[in-house]
């Protein structure tokens, strides 16, 4: 079983990747601002209190771990304005990790990210631009900067988040012509990476992922 590092755990996907993992029999260092907070028991969970913006926080995290899982989130109130986490985390935590020899990170970024926002249809493009147009140009930079590392890197592109429980029935759409917008639980997104936790199958891939 591997030893996962997850940035982002205390909520959305980053909290199902954690509960996921555990369930798979992982051990887990949950790592956020509000770490301490998080209501689970589990004997291989390791709560860390940290900044993904401090250099010092994510060196300590990195220690011990085999495999890396970004889940970052920004609240919508600041969708408006500039948004920059995604590219200065990822700024930070990509040579840490080479300089740690820990190659796996799993990023969880989102359709319309890369190579993925020509996917988008006409009538959707406006407004998604609208609304997630800066968050996701920082996405975009994050990616960038993954691709450029020697990680071993996974994108994971999911349609539009919806809560519940995982299902199992969602699409893993590898091939960039078959990519295509579409709802998917949080649960089932974080049931997909744990799958690639245990069986590395899209290794230096991007991945779009709906129900």
């Amino acid at each position: 079983m591997a030893h996962v590092l997850v940035i982002g755990a205390s909520k959305g996907i980053g909290l199902e990747t954690v509960k996921a993992a555990l369930a798979a029999g992982h051990r887990v260092r949950a790592f956020a601002r509000s770490a301490a907070d998080l209501a689970l028991s589990d004997a291989g969970l390791e709560r860390f209190t940290g900044n993904a913006l401090d250099a010092g926080d994510v060196a300590a995290a990195l220690d011990g771990v085999d495999v890396v899982v970004q889940a970052l989130g920004v609240p919508a109130t600041k969708l408006l304005g500039p948004v920059t986490l995604f590219s200065e985390a990822t700024n930070l935590l990509v040579p840490a990790m080479e300089r740690a020899g820990v190659q796996r990170i799993i990023a969880v970024t989102g359709f319309g990210t890369g190579d993925s926002r020509e996917a988008i249809g006409l009538l959707q493009r406006v407004p998604f631009r609208l609304v997630f147009g800066r968050a996701y140009d920082d996405k975009d930079a994050q990616e960038m900067r993954i691709r450029r590392s020697t990680l071993d890197w996974t994108f994971v592109r999911p349609g539009v988040l919806t809560p519940g429980a995982a299902t199992g029935r969602y699409k893993i759409l590898a091939e960039p012509r078959s990519w295509r917008n579409g709802l998917i639980a949080r649960a089932d997104v974080a049931h997909f990476i744990a799958g690639e936790i245990d069986r590395p199958t899209y290794v230096k891939r991007a991945v779009v992922l709906v129900g």
